[in-house]
């Protein structure tokens, strides 16, 4: 297994990916893994797009929530420009819009909110109690060597997240995924980020895209690929509770509340070890059937 794909190399490398290139006029340029899947990860460019929003904001502000659509599919080939429009700076407020293109054309576009920490209520409800700790949960590895098939795609493709599924993952062959009404995933950067707030917030936003919409196969017991499904993101929103660092491992617990149309709705709640609810994210969904 190729050793730059993981551990701190491919953090190391993620970091560089979440560098984006200043163009002037609060224009930014991001690039995309040499070696990936045929279009561009929705997590990679909604992270980029907050680099982008999060660089033209007082440091002093912290994001707090992001909204964005994902319109087409982005080309990993191609250099992408992100374009930030400020929207507003209040006394305790700042919001950005952050437009990504290629070929002159729009294929993600969010809107971020940046806010000056304060006091006020504090509460959240209890993290799971029934989940083994990542110690005790299987490595992507361990999983892996029940799918030899599937070992070559993996060894190829940078993996800065250290992923540990606590049940079946989507990605198994149809009929090995019992049905389950939650997903619940143990993940970290699998190495260290620096200490910037704004960089741990783009990459839990670069993770939170990775198993999100497995939860709604995850209620059939249905999987991706032939005999499963194909989908994509159409849609995603990321809220930030408190205090966190990517590379401290925290539980992605998810569930889907419908399908309909095709389209699927996923909510996950991010805990850390001691149960600090530190993040809650909401996207939807296509899933289209595809053959065996």
């Amino acid at each position: 297994m190729d050793e730059l794909a993981s551990g701190q190399a491919a953090v190391d490398a993620l970091v560089r990916l979440l560098d984006l290139e200043a163009l002037g006029d609060d224009r930014f340029l991001g690039m995309s893994p040499p070696v990936g899947p045929q279009r561009v990860f929705g997590g990679q460019v909604a992270g980029q797009a907050l680099v982008a929003a999060g660089r033209t904001v007082d440091p002093e502000r912290q994001v707090h929530s992001l909204h964005g659509y994902f319109v087409r599919p982005g080309d990993p080939t191609v250099p992408i420009t992100y374009t930030v429009e400020n929207i507003r700076d209040g006394r305790s407020f700042s919001v950005r819009r952050s437009v990504a293109r290629q070929h002159d054309e729009v294929i993600f576009f969010m809107s971020a909110s940046f806010h000056v920490p304060e006091a006020g209520l504090d509460h959240h409800e209890a993290a799971p109690a029934d989940v083994p700790s990542p110690e005790d949960t299987p490595t992507m590895a361990e999983r892996l060597a029940k799918y030899p098939e599937r070992a070559g795609i993996w060894s190829m493709i940078p993996r800065p997240i250290d992923v540990r599924y606590v049940g079946e993952p989507g990605w198994v062959r149809p009929g090995d995924r019992p049905a389950s009404p939650t997903q619940r995933v143990w993940m970290r950067i699998d190495g260290k980020l620096p200490d910037d707030p704004l960089l741990h917030a783009c990459a839990l936003t670069f993770a939170s895209d990775l198993t999100l919409l497995d939860s709604v196969l995850a209620v059939h017991g249905a999987v991706w690929g032939p005999g499963g499904f194909v989908g994509a993101s159409l849609d995603h929103a990321l809220w930030f509770h408190r205090g966190f660092r990517a590379d401290e491992w925290f539980l992605y617990d998810s569930v889907s509340p419908s399908a309909s149309d095709a389209r699927g709705l996923a909510t996950g709640r991010m805990f850390t070890r001691d149960g600090r609810h530190i993040a809650t994210a909401v996207q939807e969904g296509l899933l289209r059937r595809v053959g065996g």
